[in-house]
This record gives C-alpha cells, structure tokens and sequence, in this order.
C-alpha cells in the first residue's frame, strides 16, 4: 500500500512538472495558427481594399498619343475636378498633358504629364463621384474600335474635315509619316505630320497635304517609293495628334536627317530642335 502511495504520488509529481511545457506547446501551437488566421484575415483584408481603390483605368500608362476609352475617362476625370476644359475627345493630346501636369502637382506626383499607376490611383480616389454622362466627341467612339469593326482608321481621321481635308488627304499623310518617320519616336511622327500641315497653311507651299507631299524633291519617301507602304496604327494615330493640334516641331515646315541629307541649303534654315534622328527647321 505505501508502494502504491509512492507511485501515485510520483505520477501526480511528474503530471505537476510537465503541466507548463504542455502550456507552452499549446500556447505555442496557439499562437502559430492564430497567427495563420490573423495573416489570413490581413490578406484578405488588403485584398479587399486594393479591389475597392482599384481604379477603372486600365493597366496601361497614358501619354501623348493615347487614345481610346482610357483617355475619355481620364479627361472626363480631370474635368470633373476642374483641371481640363477641352473636349472629351477620348485623344491624349497637349491640353490633356498640361491638365495631367497640373493634376499631379496639385496632388504632389512626380509632374510628368504621364498617368501612370501612381497617378491613376489618386485620379480615381478624388473623383469617385464622377460618372460618365458627357459623350465623346472622337468619331471612333462613334464608329466603334478596329477591334469591333475593322473601320476605326479611317474614322478617326475624317475629324481633318475641320480643315477641308479630303480623306485621300489624310491617308496619304499617314503613309507619308510612315515612309518618312517609322523608325523615329512617336513625337517624332507627329512632328512630320505637323510639319506637312504647316506646309499646307504657309503661302509658300500647295495648299492640300497632298499637294505638299508629292511637290517634286519634297520628300524622300516618295522619291524611293516608300510612301506607297501600307502605314501602321501608330502612323494614323500620329496624322491624328497633328490633326488635334499637337505641334513638336514649333511651327517649322523643314526637317531632315544630318546623317543622310546631301543638300547643303537645308543646313542654312534656323533650326528649332531635334527630334529622333531628325532636325526640324523654319
């Protein structure tokens, strides 16, 4: 009877001794899966939270030369703020850049004039009231995307009729800035659009892009028949820009390459700035 005592008792001694260890490793095991179950709540938290600020735009930075709902959005954003008083035209062109700049320092972004997800982000979250009730003005909203179509090209060059130009006019241009300027920036291109718009309007060259492009010696693209490729969507949408108004080229009506031009008058024009591989000049 005292052995059994003794056993009992040892047990029990040993039950006391163990009893903290068997707390630790629960509270120990405890804590890891509430840990799990917390970081998954955080996770799902966050996730929630990124859905809800998520802009509507889409994943792609917004420049000069977008073009397409994107860009509705944006300016339609930007109006409803105060910052842009132009067109919803659904077109990235100047008076978008300058209304952009003014949003980002305003909101102390980087002033860049390019909305990317930063931008877009802050965009969304200060304007959360706004709802798409004015139309756009751009003809391929109209019409419809290329995507949707296949006719979005040449409607979106038919807003050239502002000035009279037929859509032969237009067409030609964009195979003209595809032969002269593929290999350049896309300011570039729109510089030599600009360029043959320019041209139109001085006194001192014919009146229709078509006019200006094939005048004899004028451009290289159709002297070496590169003016008769087919033109990309980059080209069109560069024809497009000038068309809106957008001017890199500071009014000039000359450009050439230094690497490839022969004559040496051109090297004579006051020269405004380099753009690409090409010089622009008055």
């Amino acid at each position: 009877m005292k052995k059994h005592k003794q056993w009992i008792f040892a047990v029990l001694t040993l039950a006391l001794a163990a009893a903290p260890f068997t707390g630790l490793l629960y509270k120990t095991n405890g804590a890891v899966y509430a840990n799990q179950n917390n970081n998954a709540s955080v996770m799902m938290e966050s996730t929630l939270s990124e859905k809800e600020a998520l802009p509507a735009f889409g994943t792609v930075p917004l420049r000069v030369g977008s073009s397409g709902q994107d860009v509705y959005e944006l300016q339609g954003r930007l109006k409803h703020l105060g910052y842009y008083d132009g067109a919803i035209d659904s077109q990235f062109g100047t008076k978008t850049m300058n209304a952009v700049t003014w949003f980002q320092w305003k909101f102390g972004i980087e002033a860049d004039g390019i909305v990317g997800a930063k931008t877009k982000l802050k965009l969304y979250n200060a304007t959360k009231a706004w709802k798409p009730t004015e139309a756009s003005t751009s003809t391929a909203q109209k019409t419809g995307t290329s995507e949707n179509t296949g006719t979005s090209n040449s409607a979106e060059l038919t807003s050239g009729d502002a000035m009279g130009l037929s859509e032969n006019d237009l067409k030609i241009m964009a195979n003209a800035v595809y032969g002269e300027s593929r290999g350049e920036p896309f300011e570039g291109q729109v510089a030599v659009a600009a360029v043959i718009l320019n041209r139109v309007k001085s006194p001192n060259f014919p009146k229709t892009p078509s006019g200006v492009i094939f005048q004899p010696g004028a451009f290289t693209a159709v002297a070496d028949g590169q003016i008769y490729l087919e033109p990309n969507e980059q080209a069109r949408k560069a024809v497009q820009q000038a068309l809106n108004g957008w001017d890199p080229s500071g009014g000039c009506i000359y450009y050439f390459n230094p690497k490839t031009a022969t004559s040496k008058w051109i090297w004579s024009r006051p020269q405004v700035k380099t753009i690409g591989q090409h010089i622009f000049c008055m």
